[in-house]
């Protein structure tokens, strides 16, 4: 399986998912903690990638998501984006929104 269509299967396979520098208990930048850290102030039950223990997710994570940079959060198959844009979507309400819904599964 290449590594696009791995990407593929773990974006569907979760609701919610970070591609990210290191692992939840262990994040190896300051972006990646920041993104656990407000996904866990919103009590997402979250699927983490760590993209630093596999280069073909990394190397094909961005030509896939149309995203440079690392961390990346999928809810329900769509690109959020990145660090800054779920620290302001978890500031202004709506990334517990976005989790609550894509947990309960609508």
């Amino acid at each position: 399986m290449s590594a696009k269509e791995r990407i593929r299967q773990i974006v569907a396979s979760h609701p919610v998912v970070l591609f990210m520098k290191g692992t939840p208990q262990f994040p190896m930048c300051g972006f990646s903690a920041r993104a656990v850290e407000v996904l866990r102030a919103c009590g997402a039950d979250f699927h983490a990638v760590n993209v630093l223990a596999d280069p073909e997710i990394r190397a094909q994570l961005p030509r896939f998501s149309d995203w440079p940079t690392f961390p990346q959060l999928f809810i329900k198959g769509e690109l959020i984006g990145g660090c800054d844009i779920t620290v302001e979507l978890h500031e202004q309400g709506e990334l517990q929104r976005m989790v609550a819904e894509a947990q309960r599964g609508d």
